[in-house]
């Protein structure tokens, strides 16, 4: 199974439990793991088996078939133009943030492993409340807006057209510090362990 499809799958999980209106332990508690292992597999930071992954559709009331429907294997692997519309944007939730609207572009697995690239609005005034990490290298470029990043200990100020490039396993979080909404082009190249 290739990374890209792995991501498709935990997208659809996530986005069939909070269409559900499921909270993370309720999916846990019927499916008969942890909590803390569907979050990793709901943010792509971890591969489920099999029988792990059954028991979460199941959990979420799903025939097989309807679930892995609209999962693609080579939908666009063969192709080597691409080309998306605003409306092929899908909107996700990453983490709970108020003020964060995260709409996924295009996740392609390319020979160094998968990449996810992602349009990002921040709200005016939007901010985390702690720090998080992602396992991949992030690339942010700010479109419209000023973007601060806390990563690790340092602080960065990003204003529109500037970029920015980072070990996304360090801890870090974003803020939009600018009079008006922001938006930020992100590309997530996830990291495959050997």
């Amino acid at each position: 199974m290739q990374d890209d499809i792995l991501i498709q799958i935990s997208n659809k999980i996530k986005e069939s439990r909070k269409t559900q209106k499921k909270t993370v332990q309720e999916l846990a508690t019927e499916a008969q793991v942890s909590k803390g292992l569907i979050s990793q597999i709901e943010n792509n930071r971890t591969v489920p088996s099999l029988p792990v992954l059954m028991n979460i559709v199941l959990a979420l009331n799903i025939d097989l078939k309807d679930f892995f429907e609209d999962i693609s294997h080579n939908k666009e692997a063969k192709q080597k133009i691409i080309i998306k519309t605003q409306k092929d944007y899908l909107p996700f939730e990453k983490e709970t943030a108020k003020g964060f609207k995260y709409k996924r572009i295009l996740t392609r697995n390319m020979d160094g492993g998968p990449v996810d690239t992602v349009l990002l609005e921040l709200k005016k005034g939007a901010k985390r409340t702690h720090m998080i990490k992602t396992d991949a290298y992030e690339y942010k470029y700010v479109i419209k807006g000023k973007v601060e990043y806390l990563i690790e200990n340092e602080t960065y100020l990003l204003n529109e057209g500037d970029s920015l490039f980072f070990d996304g396993r360090l801890p870090h979080k974003p803020a939009n510090v600018g009079a008006a909404d922001a938006l930020i082009l992100v590309i997530y190249y996830f990291i495959t362990e050997a």
